[in-house]
């Protein structure tokens, strides 16, 4: 595009440049633009320059620096500034960006790894869950089979004393009063139901030291046991195992320990 006629501004910037013996590179040293930037002020071809603002305040620091008034420079430019085409930059920053061939295949390869990279952090996650999985049940069984604590003797009953008839029986202390109620009668076959709330080791052996059960058991398992005693049991995870004893409930809690019970059954 051509530019509009002369104001005289460009010329008078470079005559007072001149006359204070500075040259191009002088002036932009100071004033930290362009030479070619100066040169097309000094020459009014404001379209090589990047907008209107911005050439605006750089003919107000050159006449500054210079000693000119910068307004009556401006206001003798008039729109000059504002003429069509003059604020190239604005102008080349709002066009669309074009993609060339190796960018685009650049994009594809790059989300194609991403792709690969998320699937194999998916399937070591999935692994490193099996694994912590399957180690926690096998600590869980080592646990249940772990050596069995002596089992206390049943206190043997003792026959009642005979009946005086000026005094009332002695009342069985609360210890034997318990151990009465649950023990069932030596002879004959006795029944033990477990059922399993959550997964649980159960280890039944009867009074010949038989293993009657010895596994691992789903949720929602039931299981019933008959035999001789005593039995031996121990119970993983026995918090969640409900007992009964010839459709006695047995309370756990007592023989529990890091959630495993191992206890007798007369």
């Amino acid at each position: 595009m051509t530019e509009t006629a002369a104001t005289g501004v460009g010329a008078e910037l470079a005559q007072a440049r001149q006359a204070q013996g500075l040259a191009l590179a002088d002036v932009a040293q100071s004033l930290k633009f362009a030479p070619r930037q100066l040169e097309a002020l000094e020459q009014e071809r404001f379209g090589a320059l990047p907008g209107p603002t911005i050439a605006r305040g750089m003919l107000r620091n050159y006449a500054r620096l210079l000693k000119l008034d910068p307004d009556a420079l401006l206001e003798r430019l008039g729109d000059r500034l504002d003429a069509p085409g003059s604020d190239r930059l604005a102008a080349r920053f709002s066009q669309p960006v074009p993609f060339s061939d190796n960018a685009r295949r650049s994009t594809l390869a790059y989300a194609g790894m991403s792709v690969l990279i998320l699937g194999a952090v998916g399937v070591l996650a999935y692994e490193w869950q099996q694994e912590r999985n399957a180690a926690r049940q096998l600590a869980f069984v080592a646990a249940a089979k772990a050596p069995l604590e002596p089992a206390r003797a049943a206190p043997a009953a003792t026959p009642p004393a005979p009946a005086k008839k000026a005094a009332a029986p002695e009342a069985a202390p609360p210890a034997e009063r318990k151990v009465a109620a649950q023990a069932p009668p030596a002879a004959g076959v006795h029944r033990i139901v477990l059922r399993c709330e959550e997964e649980a080791w159960i280890e039944v052996k009867d009074g010949l030291d038989r293993l009657l059960v010895s596994s691992l058991n789903p949720a929602g398992t039931e299981r019933v046991v008959r035999g001789r005693p005593p039995f031996t049991l121990v119970i993983g995870n026995a918090q969640h195992v409900r007992v009964t004893y010839d459709d006695r409930p047995i309370d756990l809690q007592p023989h529990t320990r890091v959630e495993v019970a191992r206890f007798t059954l007369q």
